[in-house]
């Protein structure tokens, strides 16, 4: 007998676009029927999506692969590539490490080409996808993490309106302003709202800074620790109930940190997400990479560039063990030790001093101790 599958089958599937397991599978004949319509996608969309959050969210994912793939099959060393190409060839075995079974698949003997661009369309899904979702969310939420707390932005910012941003309101202009220029200077306003003065990528805004302080005898003092930005990181990992630390958390599903069983900060994510602050300040309508006048690509990849830069490791270790404090702070917490007079530590020693006492070992030395006596 052909057993028929049910609209009402699917209904408890997972709704959200980035779980990594939206697989058909059969709901139980007693238990109550959601109304809501599935919503089915194929794995590699959701890892596409996480791809984007955190490792890189502008890659040319067929071309990734293939060039991946060709380096693979290069029997020469790493020695002869450009740096650009050590880039992109971390990112491929990133992404390979990322999902499961995804190098068999690309490197059996009887994958196609047509296999591969299949491939590379769902994982390109997800990251175009994850790229889009969180610039329209974050637009909106912006505003009130702009806002000073118990006032009110003059001439007010809209949610969904972008035209007056960037440096033609106060509040976004001055956050959007790049270190070493003063927004105050009010010639230096003129310039930047008329565009005699362009920003580059690698033109760093002043938000990146904790209470948008910059020392110029110590870039690092604060760098990428400014509230907006854990606010955003917050927002699209964890969830966005998660943003307000003394309200109770009102989420009914696992975040995308949770989804995809991340437990730490990377240095990606945190360019992302001052990736999308940026753009979401800036008056900019579409997110695109080649968008030359807020220069997204640009500016992620100075970013990664002071990341991935070797004289910086330091720097750059501490800053992600601070964002681990505040994102994931239960894997950021040492070890602890037991206490040596505690409960737990008295029962292991009582366990040992038995398992000891019945070794054979143990057994021997005894009886030679008594032979001697």
């Amino acid at each position: 007998m052909m057993v028929r599958r049910t609209r009402e089958a699917d209904a408890d599937l997972p709704e959200n676009p980035d779980h990594p397991s939206l697989l058909p599978s059969f709901e139980s004949a007693l238990t109550a029927v959601s109304r809501k319509r599935p919503r089915l996608s194929d794995p590699l969309v959701g890892h596409g999506r996480h791809f984007c959050r955190t490792v890189h969210p502008f890659c040319n994912i067929n071309s990734l692969l293939i060039n991946g793939l060709l380096r693979m099959s290069d029997e020469s060393d790493d020695q002869h590539l450009t740096g650009n190409e050590l880039r992109e060839q971390k990112i491929f075995l990133s992404l390979l490490c990322m999902v499961p079974g995804l190098k068999d698949r690309l490197t059996d003997k009887d994958s196609s080409e047509e296999e591969i661009e299949i491939i590379s369309q769902l994982i390109q899904k997800g990251v175009s996808g994850a790229r889009s979702d969180d610039t329209k969310s974050i637009k909106g939420a912006i505003v009130e993490w702009i806002t000073p707390q118990g006032q009110q932005l003059s001439p007010q910012l809209h949610r969904n309106i972008k035209s007056n941003r960037g440096f033609n309101h106060h509040r976004t202009g001055q956050l959007l302003c790049p270190t070493g220029l003063d927004w105050e200077d009010e010639e230096t306003r003129a310039k930047l709202r008329n565009g005699d003065i362009h920003i580059a990528g690698d033109h760093w805004p002043i938000f990146l800074y904790a209470d948008c302080i910059y020392n110029a005898e110590d870039p690092w003092m604060g760098l990428f620790k400014n509230n907006v930005l854990i606010s955003a990181y917050k927002y699209v990992f964890t969830s966005p109930s998660s943003v307000d630390t003394n309200a109770e958390s009102r989420a009914t599903r696992s975040g995308n940190a949770r989804l995809h069983g991340m437990l730490h900060v990377t240095p990606a994510s945190v360019a992302y997400i001052a990736t999308q602050v940026r753009f979401a300040l800036s008056s900019q309508a579409i997110f695109s990479r080649t968008d030359i006048t807020s220069d997204s690509e640009g500016f992620f990849n100075s970013v990664m560039d002071l990341f991935e830069d070797p004289d910086e490791i330091e720097d750059v270790n501490s800053l992600l063990a601070w964002w681990d404090s505040k994102i994931f702070p239960a894997s950021a917490t040492p070890t602890r030790i037991p206490a040596k007079n505690g409960a737990l530590a008295k029962i292991r020693q009582r366990r040992a001093a038995l398992k000891h006492q019945m070794s054979p070992s143990s057994s021997r030395s005894e009886g030679q101790a008594n032979a001697d006596n």
